[in-house]
């Protein structure tokens, strides 16, 4: 027995990173599900590799309405329902705050934040409709507190909880559960660009990586996407059955304060 056995949950940015690891461990556990991204080739390999029975991979850009309606349809057909979604899909971009260009800014409140949004506005309603079930948005250790030079990342991140408890109450009524994960830094392409740069050194830029993280994290590493996975999981399952509206931290104690050792 699996903990998602019998649940169809879409999941964005599933391609790579977090949402690969979710669509893997869910699928571990009894889940179908489909898989949005805007990475076709890899997200079509994701699927084909967790088999046809078990997940479908649709073309999905987060900020654009239209392509919800996409995700949706392709859950009804190959599904026949939907019962959870795990709004994973993101984007960072580094600059000083008085250096930020307005398309920049904009760009990544429109998948940070109207994604989530246009997201939990298309899948809500199926799920209701499927008896209730889940919402996961994925936050940010960011989304709790400062960070210098990730000021757009951080407001659309704040944005995202308060999303998240409004949606809580708003939908409890019909049987959805709505929370967030609130990640610190994970070892994904997102947190460490070199990853997806054939010129760079792999070997150096995981050194420096591992320096940073000894100083800033309680625990002294990175985090690890399978480990947010599990996380998500929870928050998706019936272990959380009493759980909504709520921001879930897991970043190695980093923001827990700081330690003068």
């Amino acid at each position: 027995m699996g903990k998602l056995d019998g649940r169809v949950v879409v999941i964005t940015g599933a391609a790579r990173g977090q949402g690969e690891q979710e669509a893997r461990l869910f699928v571990a556990e009894g889940a179908r599900v489909v898989l949005g991204d805007v990475l076709d080739e890899r997200g079509a390999e994701l699927a084909a590799e967790l088999g046809e029975e078990r997940a479908r991979f649709v073309h999905l850009d987060v900020a654009v309405e239209g392509d919800w309606s996409g995700v949706v349809d392709a859950a009804d057909e190959a599904f026949g329902k939907i019962d959870g979604l795990v709004n994973n899909a993101g984007i960072l971009r580094f600059n000083a705050l008085l250096d930020t260009p307005l398309e920049e800014f904009q760009q990544v409140v429109s998948v940070n934040q109207t994604g989530c949004f246009l997201g939990m506005r298309a899948v809500a309603p199926r799920i209701a409709a499927a008896g209730g079930g889940t919402i996961v948005n994925t936050a940010s250790y960011a989304g709790l507190t400062g960070m210098a030079y990730v000021g757009a990342y951080a407001a659309t991140k704040h944005a995202v909880v308060g999303l998240t408890r409004v949606a809580a109450l708003e939908l409890a009524a019909q049987g959805i559960r709505v929370n967030a994960v609130c990640p610190g830094a994970v070892d994904t392409p997102m947190a460490n660009p070199a990853a997806l740069d054939p010129t760079a050194d792999a070997t150096k830029s995981a050194r420096a990586l591992d320096a940073l993280y000894r100083k800033l994290v309680p625990l002294g590493r990175i985090g690890r996407p399978e480990e947010v996975a599990r996380l998500a999981l929870f928050l998706t399952s019936e272990d959380s059955s009493y759980v909504t509206g709520q921001p879930f931290v897991i970043d190695g104690g980093w923001l827990a304060g700081v330690s003068p050792f």
